[in-house]
């Protein structure tokens, strides 16, 4: 089974200080982090290249200097732009890290509406945008800071949380019925995301996944279209592959036992399938992206 959780509930940072700073490369390990939610605020920040991030079905390609905004439990992932390259931060932390309990003023005025979805920043913020300018510096010296976050630096780190903040909170406004009919809607299909990550090496059929999601087959194809830019079973074949290509990389089971293990019951389906997300066989990518130390 695939141990990353779509719902991330570990601690990112540590249990006193839940707060961490994180550098991403696509595609240095893998092309993409699928679809996923955390309790933490999130801020991305874009040092060079292009990607593409996808907060609630919207997608945004993104360059250097963009900032990507994600507030708590919002479904979103990572992947790659054509052939291009993206180095990124992510930026993580937990609200209790700025207030002290949920009675808390500040927690009600700002916090609380960012965490329920009743008030909402644009997700996207290019390089030229007023928001984008007011925190970039507050991001540039938690990036550049990142090593000291737990032995000298915690007031420094708080402070500039708090200036993120204020000016996220600054550009928030109540979200469209729209979006919290989107919203809705992703709450159904978190259910369904959580089932395919226990549940992916089983046959799911679309009657099957509708029925989770308390839609009809018709109106679920056409939802989880609209949600993820993919149908159903296109996003089922590829979080498998996606899960293939993490075991290449990090065990040495053999490709016929791989693509059993994953869901794949045809190991020459399982390879063309393969081939045409990654522009190679497992055999090849294996080689290509293991230590040569580590080849089996």
């Amino acid at each position: 089974m695939h141990n990353d959780s779509l719902h991330e509930t570990q601690i990112h940072g540590q249990l006193s200080f839940p707060y961490i700073v994180y550098k991403g490369n696509i595609p240095a390990f893998f092309s993409s982090y699928p679809l996923h939610w955390h309790d933490e605020m999130e801020v991305i920040y874009i040092r060079s290249g292009q990607g593409i991030i996808t907060v609630q079905s919207h997608q945004y390609i993104v360059k250097s200097d963009d900032i990507v905004i994600i507030p708590p439990q919002m479904v979103h992932s990572i992947e790659q732009y054509q052939k291009a390259q993206m180095e990124y931060y992510n930026i993580l932390f937990h609200f209790s890290l700025l207030h002290y309990s949920a009675n808390d003023t500040c927690y009600e005025k700002y916090f609380k509406p960012l965490y329920c979805h009743t008030k909402l920043p644009s997700p996207y913020l290019e390089s030229e945008v007023d928001l984008n300018r007011f925190l970039r510096p507050h991001i540039m010296y938690l990036i550049e800071n990142r090593k000291k976050s737990y032995t000298s630096d915690e007031l420094m780190v708080k402070s500039n949380l708090f200036a993120i903040m204020h000016y996220i909170t600054q550009y928030s406004s109540p979200p469209s019925s729209a979006e919290l009919s989107l919203k809705n809607n992703y709450d159904k299909l978190k259910n369904l995301l959580l089932h395919i990550q226990s549940n992916y090496d089983h046959a799911i059929t679309v009657k099957d996944a509708a029925a989770i999601c308390g839609f009809s087959s018709s109106h679920f194809m056409k939802l989880f279209k609209e949600l993820t830019g993919k149908s159903f079973s296109q996003y089922l074949i590829d979080y498998r592959l996606e899960i293939a290509a993490r075991q290449l990389v990090e065990t040495s089971y053999k490709i016929i036992d791989l693509a059993e293990n994953v869901g794949f019951h045809n190991v020459s389906y399982f390879s063309r399938a393969f081939h045409s997300k990654y522009g190679e066989t497992p055999s090849a990518y294996r080689k290509s992206t293991r230590p040569k130390a580590d080849a089996p």
